[in-house]
């Protein structure tokens, strides 16, 4: 698939994969200078990009392993969704789930966006399901048979 994109700061860039094989690419932060983001704090960081993604798509915003995992910072809504039809700025939600401010600095990689197709459902209201052998059972019911 080919996205299209526009760099609306010179200093974005274009998204990029870490390796041959890697599902998600990584997103840069576009900003002048460092952004403290306190502990328990989300601040938005643009990117300076705009996309078109092609219909029958999405982007997904995950957090970067090692980001969320050495220091704390991961998506704020745990996975953003960027619709096919959205044309403003791609901004990611950081939030510092730790207990000491984390410093995000210019050109530094904030999170990864993984591209998959979307299908709409047609909704049916009907009086009743079908049976399963689960049944109502919620969380964590599946381990508890």
């Amino acid at each position: 698939m080919t996205v299209k994109i526009v760099k609306l700061h010179e200093s974005a860039h274009i998204p990029t994969y870490g390796s041959a094989d890697a599902a998600g690419a990584d997103l840069y932060a576009c900003i002048d200078a460092p952004v403290s983001i306190l502990p328990g704090q989300t601040v938005l960081i643009p990117t300076g990009l705009s996309m078109e993604i092609e219909q029958g798509f999405a982007g997904f915003i995950y957090a970067r392993s090692g980001l969320a995992t050495k220091r704390g910072l991961a998506p704020a809504n745990k996975v953003g969704v960027i619709d096919c039809d959205y044309r403003g700025q791609v901004m990611v939600s950081l939030h510092n789930h730790t207990e000491r401010p984390q410093c995000v600095e210019p050109s530094e990689r904030i999170a990864q966006i993984v591209f998959a197709p979307v299908y709409q459902a047609a909704f049916c209201e009907v009086d009743a399901l079908g049976e399963t052998e689960r049944g109502t059972g919620g969380f964590g019911s599946t381990g508890t048979k």
